[in-house]
């Protein structure tokens, strides 16, 4: 689908200076400013020669002139120029006569260097000359029959003769390259011949229009050269030599071969002319000599005779093959197999290179610049390859695209019909090669510009159809002779702009096309100061082209009021132009990958792009397709990085593939493969860019065509505008109306893992950020929402569908309330049971349908559970149960009495509390049964609630449910259920193992106990709070219950309640026990406590020291420390960094990397046995092992919660002891108390931040590895120590 268009054509004059009237002889690209060198002379009348550099402003600088030799050959009138090549590196030139001299000319020579300088000399002359790619090799041959190879100082490398000999190098073997005897015929097809055996052997007849002359060409590595001549007048052969002159191989015989050859840059190929009766062919040889196809020239069978190639030339990147006539060049391009004419430029009006030498040269750093030089002219052309390509922009992106073939103008609209090249849908036929091709913005106008005229194509569509043409209406505009128009350009479907190159820079003609489709000249517009136009475009939506010049600049010309405006300059030129829709955004793509967006570069590595209403879409280098939001502002612009899982506007693309067309409508892209061939995509981008338009349209039929077809979710549809949704749920039916499409939008609320997730926020996130987005204030199915989703759709639909459209939308209604959350399939089957006695069919469809969308057994629990016999049996009929299984179960339950049945079959669905009920309602001749069955099933809240006004029942029931508290153990509510009932000593029992001791004490007190034993009941209860560490209860149970006082004040100094103690003490007048009881127990807790802080400081030395010790080896010897390794020992070829790509954890990740497990095989996965002996391991934290350092850090972390635990006690200890004038013990305390806390505020951040790189091996670095560090607050001791 590419096509060559010529961006610039310029014309340089050039004649001799010294001596007038030398013919131009020679040319070839002199350096990076795009000049060329030339050659003019000698001629017969003078044997003069001149150097010149032509610039491309069309300026010639001589740089030197010599007198050539005589010509050693009679055939030869005069001496001829047989190779020119410009040196850049020593700003040197090497011309090559056919007389035999080598002259290199300095166009800068320093001092005592010769400006000219015969190098060498062939004395027998020479026949063909060329330098190797690398510019380090010439390869000449002789007139003697020599080869000759010398190095660039011309030094030689290989002197060959060449031999008849060689036409035995090479031992071809045929096996039938593209012939019919080798494709399959089938099985009764006539026996086949050997193909390896051709019908005619050619024996290499010499064609009747050779010149004799010798041709070199070397492959594009320099490795490699082909030398074609003619042996001994009877054969042409192509020798193939190796860069140090040994012959590799010999072309097969061809006859009709003649003298053009020229050899593939790319190398596969070389490309030579075979001659025919009736045509001619461009024949393809392989290194090796054998043929590798061919394709035959364009020319009328009765013009064969006339017509001659002169010259065979590929250009640099291999794409494109120049064929050279008389009197024009072709351009040809190769795709999918089929060799395409591109351009066919012919010669200024009255040259005829027959009696003139032809020069042409592909420049060899830009591909696609091509010079010729004719008469008294220099004409370079530079080519771009472009798509000719019709709007993407909606409704009328039909996707038409144009590819020239000769006179043959291929036409496919993609949205019709995706017809891969080199076939089309339609194909013109033209008076001439096209120069141009411009498609208008409705895309039912194609204008054709030829070198001549200017034609115009009519066709016409209709609901994505072709309904007429293409009618070709042509020559509804000629040019006169001397004019070169360039570009074409729609600017509305009645105005057309054409570039026509003059003499100096280009003007642009402005044409208008009527009704009768005969142009009119509207206007002329020169540009300014001489500038040459590169691109011309049309300007979407307006009646306005754009065009861009030869000093970067682009304007806009209005073909209304004829008036241009200046917009921006480009950073450099762009072959490729754009404009965005409805805004001033030139996007432009340079010969070099880079991607602009007026003067700011965007992409650095772009190979195409493309412009819709809403999106840049480009392709790049590393096999890309990009999409960019479109903004007013050009500086906004979001540019997605390479990652196309995480975001929908980056997706992986073919190698090489090559954006032609974008089709929004379609929400397609078509990508030209490197082989030529089509390919056609769906990007989700797009697709969801069209959802959302089509929805914030209220459009909902063609968002949900869009999502069914290319697999979206279609909860979409409802997440990107709920509260529209909602509202126009009516509209939706409407406009969708199949019952299956509506049955497909509410089941999918079944079909994705999140049936609550929003998905315009998730999987589609919108990712137009600057965008105004639609009014979404989305309540439906947030967390705080009392409703889900999912149910507020099926709510809605029902809402609309169960007043109005019962019987003809039933079908969606049993799916709405089969996808709420849970399944609403009770309302279902009413809704069925309900229709059953009105309309049976529609209730059997029903009954089909919703046994199709749910588990048929479930769905026969729930028939059951609404005790509607006959609706079950509806619904087990559309089961695979064995009526065997059922009929009878249905039968029992039709002979019960009503309530009695509905308890068996809520017994029957494990539905207890409802079956109680059911027993309940029979009467009191069940109650033993219903006693059973609350036992059985653990019913007692149901049934307390059922009897609540039947006191004998309810006794009944609590004692059942007070034995089964006692049992499970439920002490509290047992005792309270037998002190509701009266029954006081299990009351007690139960109160006293629940340790409630004043509900223990009050029960007893109802029994009655007997003195003795509620004595020992107050003793059991002291001691069992005494063991639980309430002595506060404890001593009021001695001092209220057994008067003792003494054992009370004992019982609170254990404690530390030192203050209640001496109240109890001084209250009661037994002020010795203040010396007996309450002074012994401040001696026993200031011991208890002394040496427990004392142990802690102990314990906190030894264990910073360890951790310190620790840590030092670590650093010093990592290998010992972590797998005791000695670091003599550890081997020189392992790598300790840790990798992605390692299958087994390293010295460092053992212990510390838990993602790295998942690389691992099954065989080495931990197991739980495992793991748990890791945990044991880790627990005891051993000496020496590599958890000891986080088992020392743990421990100073719970010394530190240990501390803090004894905090209040202390303080309360450090009263009592200066109440009791015991001073000196509390300042020990105290200060004992402060250097611990203190020591542990010194060290603690240092020990918790170095160990926050002991990671847990199962949680990983996220799993919390790293640990906060414990806060020491200040000891709140006594002020006045």
């Amino acid at each position: 689908m590419r096509n060559l268009l010529t961006i610039e054509r310029s014309v340089a004059g050039t004649t001799s200076t010294d001596v007038p009237d030398l013919p131009l002889s020679a040319i070839a690209w002199g350096g990076s400013e795009d000049s060329l060198i030339c050659t003019h002379g000698p001629s017969k009348a003078e044997a003069a020669v001149e150097l010149k550099r032509v610039n491309k402003n069309g300026q010639s600088v001589p740089i030197a002139s010599w007198d050539a030799s005589p010509c050693p050959s009679p055939s030869l009138p005069c001496d001829r120029i047989l190779a020119l090549h410009y040196f850049p590196d020593t700003f040197s030139t090497c011309v090559i006569f056919a007389a035999g001299d080598i002259v290199v000319v300095q166009e800068d020579p320093t001092p005592g260097v010769n400006k000219i300088e015969i190098v060498g000399s062939v004395d027998e002359g020479i026949t063909a000359a060329a330098w190797s790619p690398d510019e380090e090799i010439l390869a000449i041959t002789t007139g003697a029959s020599t080869f000759l190879l010398m190095t660039r100082g011309f030094e030689p490398i290989a002197d060959v003769i060449l031999s008849p000999n060689d036409l035995s190098a090479s031992k071809h073997v045929s096996v039938g390259w593209g012939k019919s005897e080798t494709q399959f015929k089938g099985k009764r097809a006539r026996a086949m011949k050997d193909p390896t055996v051709p019908e005619k052997v050619d024996g290499g007849v010499l064609s009747p229009h050779d010149d004799n002359g010798t041709r070199i060409s070397w492959r594009g590595d320099g490795e490699y050269l082909a030398l074609s001549s003619v042996e001994d007048s009877k054969r042409r052969v192509i020798r193939v030599y190796s860069r140090d002159g040994s012959l590799d191989s010999v072309s097969e015989p061809v006859d009709g071969l003649e003298g053009p050859l020229s050899w593939r840059p790319a190398g596969n190929l070389m490309a030579g002319i075979q001659r025919f009766p009736e045509r001619l062919d461009v024949a393809f040889f392989e290194r090796n000599g054998l043929r590798h196809g061919e394709f035959t020239l364009r020319i009328p069978t009765d013009k064969v005779s006339d017509e001659k190639i002169l010259e065979l030339l590929w250009s640099s990147d291999s794409s494109v093959l120049a064929v050279c006539f008389e009197g024009r060049a072709q351009l040809w391009s190769m795709g999918n197999y089929h060799w395409y004419l591109k351009q066919e430029l012919v010669y200024p009006e009255g040259y005829h290179v027959a009696q003139r030498n032809l020069c042409v040269k592909w420049h060899s750093e830009k591909p696609l610049r091509l010079a010729f030089g004719l008469g008294e002219s220099i004409i370079s052309y530079e080519f771009s390859w472009s798509v000719f390509a019709g709007t993407s922009r909606s409704p009328d992106d039909y996707g038409v695209l144009a590819s020239v073939d000769g006179t043959t103008l291929k036409l496919t609209p993609l949205r019709v019909a995706n017809i891969p090249p080199p076939m089309a849908l339609k194909e013109v036929e033209l008076k001439s090669t096209p120069v141009d091709v411009a498609i208008s913005p409705s895309g039912r106008l194609i204008a054709v510009l030829r070198d001549k005229a200017l034609d115009l194509i009519r066709w016409d569509f209709a609901r994505n159809k072709l309904v007429s043409g293409p009618i070709l209406t042509s020559n509804i505009v000629e040019f006169d002779p001397g004019q070169y128009p360039r570009q074409i350009s729609f600017a509305d479907d009645e105005t057309l702009g054409v570039v026509r190159d003059i003499g100096v820079g280009s003007v642009l003609k402005v044409i208008s096309i009527p009704n009768d489709g005969q142009g009119i000249s509207k206007c002329t517009h020169e540009f300014q100061n001489g500038a040459t136009a590169v691109r011309l475009g049309g300007v979407p939506g307006r009646r306005t082209l754009f065009y861009q010049d030869s000093e970067r600049n682009v304007y806009f010309y209005d073909t209304e009021d004829r008036s241009e405006k200046y917009i921006t300059q480009l950073p450099a030129i762009c072959p490729w132009l754009e404009i965005g829709f409805h805004q001033e955004m030139v996007f432009g793509l340079s010969g070099d990958g880079r991607l602009y967006v007026n003067s700011k570069p965007i992409a650095s590595n772009c190979t195409s792009f493309a412009i819709t209403p809403t999106h840049l879409v480009y392709t790049t280098t590393r096999h890309f397709v990009k999409f960019v939001h479109l903004h007013d502002s050009y500086q906004e612009l979001d540019i997605p990085g390479d990652e196309p899982s995480g975001d929908e506007r980056c997706r992986t693309i073919e190698r090489g593939a090559r954006l032609v067309q974008v089709m929004p409508t379609k929400f397609a892209l078509t990508f030209q493969m490197p082989r030529g061939n089509l390919e056609t995509i769906y990007p989700r981008v797009l697709v969801l860019a069209g959802v959302r338009r089509s929805i914030e349209a209220k459009d909902y039929l063609p968002a949900f065509l869009a999502c069914r077809n290319h697999r979206v979710d279609l909860n979409i549809i409802h997440d990107h505008a709920p509260r529209q949704f909602i509202e126009l749920v009516e509209l939706f039916i409407d406009q969708v109306k199949t019952i299956e499409y509506i049955d497909f939008k509410t089941s999918s609320l079944l079909t994705v893992d999140h049936r609550e997730e929003d998905v315009s926020k998730t999987m589609y996130r919108e990712t137009l950020k600057s965008a105004e987005a639609p009014e979404r204030p989305n309540q439906i199915g947030s967390i705080n929402s009392p409703k889900s989703k999912v149910n507020t759709i099926c709510d809605a639909f029902l809402n609309v569908l169960l007043p109005k459209r019962l019987s003809s939308n039933l079908q969606n209604i049993v799916t709405a309330y089969v996808c709420k959350t849970p399944p609403d399939h009770d309302a279902a089957l009413l809704l069925i049971g309900d229709l059953r006695a009105k309309n049976p069919e529609l209730a059997e469809e029903a009954v089909q349908h919703v046994c199709f969308l749910s588990d048929v057994n479930g769905l026969y629990d729930n028939a059951l559970g609404l005790y509607d016999l006959e609706l079950t049996l509806m619904v087990a009929q559309q089961s695979q149960k064995d009526p065997r299984e059922y009929l009878p179960f249905l039968q029992k339950l039709q002979e019960m009495e009503a309530t009695r049945r509905k308890f068996t079959i809520d017994d029957h669905l494990n539905r207890p509390a409802k079956a109680c009920v059911r027993l309940h309602e029979i009467g009191d001749e069940v109650f033993g049964e219903m006693k059973n069955y609350v036992v059985k099933h653990e019913l007692y809240s149901t049934a307390l609630g059922l009897c609540k006004y039947s006191p004998d029942k309810l006794q009944v029931i609590m004692s059942l449910y007070a034995n089964f508290l006692e049992e499970v153990s439920r002490y509290q509510d047992a005792g309270l259920a037998y002190e509701s009932l009266g029954d006081y000593p299990r009351a007690t029992q139960c109160y006293r193992h629940a340790g409630l001791w004043q509900e223990a004490l009050f029960s007893a007190t109802q029994v009655p106990y007997s003195a003795e034993d509620l004595e020992e009941l107050s003793l059991s209860l002291a001691d069992a709070l005494c063991e639980s560490k309430d002595y506060q209860s404890a001593a009021e149970i001695h001092m209220d219950h057994r008067n003792d006082l003494e054992e009370a004040a004992k019982i609170l100094c254990r404690g530390c309640h030192f203050s209640e103690a001496m109240r109890l003490v001084g209250k009661h007048g037994k002020l010795e026990l203040l010396t007996t009881v309450v002074d012994p127990g401040l001696a026993e807790g200031f011991a208890q406590t002394s040496e427990l802080i004392a142990e802690c400081k102990r314990q906190l030395k030894a264990q910073l020291n360890r951790i310190h010790e620790l840590r030092t080896k670590k650093q010093e010897n990592p290998l010992a420390y972590f797998d005791s390794v000695a670091e003599e020992d550890a081997p020189d070829n392992v790598s300790l960094a840790p990798t992605n790509a390692s299958t087994s954890a390293s010295l460092f990740t053992r212990y510390t990397s838990g993602g790295a497990q998942t690389a691992m095989t099954g065989a080495t996965r931990r197991t739980f046995k495992n793991r748990r002996r890791e945990e044991r391991k880790r627990a005891r934290g051993k000496k020496g092992s590599v958890y000891e350092e986080e088992y020392l850090v743990s421990s100073i972390g719970r010394m530190v919660e240990k501390l803090d635990s004894v905090r209040g006690e202390t303080k309360k200890l450090l009263e009592g002891l200066i109440r009791r004038r015991m001073r000196e013990r509390a300042i020990a305390l105290q200060t004992l108390m402060e250097e611990v806390l203190a020591s542990l505020e010194g060290c603690v951040q240092e020990v918790f931040e170095e160990a926050g790189e002991v990671i847990n091996p199962e949680a990983g670095v996220e799993g919390g590895g790293r640990r906060a560090a414990p806060i020491i607050k200040k000891f709140d001791g006594v002020g006045i120590l």
